[in-house]
């Protein structure tokens, strides 16, 4: 039985669809205003029908490569047989390929005139990625003044600013992983950045427009182990970016309270935490026997000194993506210290890039798979419904710079990468109670998502955007589907909390958690490699890497051409 409240909210959401509605009516009646151009960029905001979309569905043509023309290439560069500048000239190891459907699955398929055909999946369903690649809202604006940090060839970013700036403070590690993309302690020699390399780093980010808010991601091998890691941590903030993470095993913040509270108080607002699964065995790969009780002691650190926690899992299939429901409900159990769920179906790289056909298909775990595995192994969440590609945020944001205006001096975060990268769903969940429920079940997303571009398009006045936003989220809420607990307030709060549309403060670490709901964003972000490398996801990447030769795609970078092996070679120490 519903509570009373229920039927008032109910209330108030039929008389906010009408009064979308009147308000509508009027606004068609007056030309949409002109985009403006912001002071976080050159170029002027994107209408919807002015964002380009690279090509999707089936079957299509894109631009690949060859593995082994890839690896032969590499090696070259890295003897010194050939200068690497040679990447920005020409397409080395460039092979044509096609997606298409086969048996209700999505393939990719190309032919190397030297060293034949390779095949890899990309989808155990077409529906799911019809799905969701008809979700994609189109790219962002193109990025600018960016000339001397995007020139990378073919590998070359090209659109959007990003959310995750990467930045490999060391390729020291304190564990020995497989799979690893770092490859870290393999390669023979120590890459670390100097402090002035770092600053040179961060600094340079500020100049590519559009200046977009991004989350600093200091990784490595093991970020901890670099000696400016604090500091670091404190430059980014000092700067002006509001959010700062480390990718980190969590050894250091488990060993030291004090280091975790340490980092806090430098800024670091996210912990992007290596966890394979519930249990010692799980993690037993790691060769560290108690492994997942050290994670549990980093957990219980960093939250208590005010960092929130990203769990981060590589997931390969019939080895362990059977722990994807015991991470979720791991995540469920413990809703007031988890606050975002980042599964990574393998890439193989590094010591994986002369995989076997047959182990590389045996294992190839897709974004598919994933939604699959959650409702099967979980019990929630249809694929073909709950699931969408994470750039669908991206219209979220629109809406934020159009509230906040040209006078703003950075745009919103924006993850507008291709809709073959990443997807999400998530789930509201009681920190005290732990009653759920999927957002996607009691808020009609597809329809929320089309009413913020009708409201992006029409670029009225900061209050009419506000209000128009309001109205557009009470309409498509559903209280009667979302936990019987959870009010019109906490879903409002919920909303600004994360678009900043009142300007309130929510504070910072401890202080912001004072709201009794998580919203738990579980995700999952497939990174490409040689075998399924698709160049129209590269010029879209949100996760460049900021590096001494300029900011490169994460894919690029890790396992594509392969850039981190060519420029830590050149800058080793």
């Amino acid at each position: 039985m519903q509570r009373p409240v229920k039927y008032v909210e109910k209330g108030l959401t039929k008389a906010a669809a009408g009064m979308w509605n009147a308000v509508q009516y009027f606004n068609a009646k007056k030309a949409p205003n002109p985009s403006f151009t912001p002071n976080w960029s050159e170029k002027p905001m994107l209408k919807t029908w002015e964002k380009s979309k690279p090509p999707l569905g089936w079957p299509r043509q894109t631009d690949s490569l060859c593995p082994k023309c890839v690896r032969e290439a590499r090696e070259a560069i890295l003897n010194g047989e050939v200068d690497y500048k040679i990447l920005k000239s020409q397409k080395v190891g460039e092979v044509k390929a096609t997606i298409l459907e086969r048996d209700n699955e999505i393939w990719m398929v190309k032919d190397c005139p030297i060293h034949g055909r390779i095949e890899d999946i990309m989808a155990i369903d077409s529906k799911f990625l019809e799905h969701i690649e008809s979700n994609f809202p189109g790219r962002d604006i193109r990025a600018h003044n960016d000339k001397d940090l995007h020139n990378h060839g073919s590998s070359t970013v090209k659109y959007g600013r990003g959310s995750v700036l990467t930045v490999d403070l060391t390729n020291r590690c304190n564990m020995m992983c497989d799979p690893c993309f770092m490859d870290a302690n393999q390669v023979g020699f120590v890459h670390e950045l100097e402090w002035d390399e770092i600053k040179t780093i961060l600094d340079n980010a500020m100049k590519i427009k559009p200046r977009r808010q991004m989350s600093v991601q200091f990784s490595g091998g093991e970020p901890t182990m670099s000696p400016y890691f604090i500091k670091a941590v404190q430059y980014a903030r000092q700067i002006g970016f509001n959010s700062v993470q480390a990718a980190t095993n969590g050894i250091e913040f488990a060993k030291s309270k004090e280091f975790a509270e340490l980092a806090a108080d430098a800024g670091l607002r996210y912990a992007y935490l290596q966890f394979d699964g519930i249990g010692n065995e799980p993690n037993s790969h790691r060769k560290i026997g108690n492994l997942f009780d050290v994670k549990l002691k980093a957990i219980e650190n960093m939250h208590s000194a005010g960092t929130e926690i990203i769990l981060v899992t590589t997931l390969v299939n019939n080895v362990n993506n059977e722990e994807v429901g015991p991470i979720i409900r791991f995540a469920m159990d413990n809703p007031g210290k988890v606050a975002f769920i980042a599964f990574q179906p393998v890439s193989f790289t590094g010591r994986d890039e002369e995989i076997t056909d047959e182990r590389r298909l045996r294992q190839r775990y897709t974004l598919s798979h994933l939604a699959r595995d959650v409702k099967q192994q979980v019990g929630i969440t249809e694929p073909n419904r709950d699931w969408f590609p994470i750039s669908i945020m991206s219209s979220f944001a629109d809406a934020a710079d159009v509230a906040h205006g040209p006078q703003a001096t950075w745009g919103q975060v924006s993850c507008g990468c291709h809709p073959n990268c990443g997807v999400g769903t998530a789930l509201m969940i009681n920190k005290q109670t732990k009653e759920m429920a999927p957002v996607a079940e009691f808020i009609n997303v597809p329809q929320f998502v089309q009413d913020i571009r009708t409201i992006t398009d029409s670029a009225r006045s900061a209050k009419m955007t506000n209000f128009q936003m309001g109205l557009a989220l009470l309409k498509n809420y559903h209280p009667e589907k979302a936990p019987s607990s959870f009010s019109l307030f906490s879903l409002l709060t919920k909303f600004d909390k994360s678009f900043g549309l009142s300007g309130k403060n929510y504070g910072k670490g401890v202080a912001r958690r004072n709201d009794p709901w998580n919203f738990l964003f579980v995700a999952g972000m497939w990174f490409q490699d040689l075998f399924n490398y698709d160049f129209r996801r590269t010029e879209m990447c949100i996760i460049p890497y900021g590096t001494q030769e300029g900011e490169i795609s994460f894919c690029a970078y890790n396992t594509g051409i392969g850039w981190r092996n060519i420029i830590e070679k050149i800058h080793m120490t």
